[in-house]
């Protein structure tokens, strides 16, 4: 092959990573907001399996009361599906949980996904809504994005 073809296809290579490579990363943003509002919408209902799909094995997870947990603790604190009592007069309908503003930002197989978490009281505590500020970093492991650590911080109401 001659010298100049070698360099045209280094050039063409050179622009194909240059256009893909942003193209991925927007998709790895879009796949963990998307991951985030799943796993919202599972925990708003108690699904443990949200909860077993975004927590990674090796959690570490500080909350906003300052304690700190683990994927073993919180997947313990689950009440399976199976033995849930939704005819108990005290079942209410719970918290809605939502993310606004929310910014990834990704360093390879690594994120940080940092957002406004929105919890909504259901039914006659609708006006006590919750607002706090979460981040977590993410790590891609074989292919999936799984969180390593959290940390939430409730925002304080704003005086009147």
């Amino acid at each position: 092959m001659k010298l100049r073809t070698i360099k045209i296809y280094q050039v063409l290579a050179l622009v194909s990573i240059m256009l893909v490579g942003p193209m991925a990363l927007a998709s790895d943003a879009d796949d963990l907001t998307a991951m985030l509002h799943e796993f919202l919408a599972g925990a708003s209902v108690g699904d443990a399996s949200a909860h077993d799909n975004f927590w990674s094995d090796d959690l570490i997870y500080t909350s906003s009361s300052g304690t700190r947990t683990d994927k073993a603790q919180i997947m313990a604190s689950m009440t399976p599906a199976d033995e849930a009592d939704d005819t108990s007069d005290d079942a209410g309908p719970g918290t809605v949980y939502s993310a606004e503003e929310i910014q990834v930002d990704l360093y390879g197989s690594t994120a940080i996904v940092a957002f406004k978490l929105v919890g909504t009281p259901q039914g006659d505590d609708a006006a006590a809504i919750a607002y706090y500020f979460n981040t977590g970093t993410f790590l891609k492991r074989d292919g999936a994005w799984q969180v390593v650590a959290w940390q939430a911080t409730k925002i304080p109401e704003a005086e009147e």
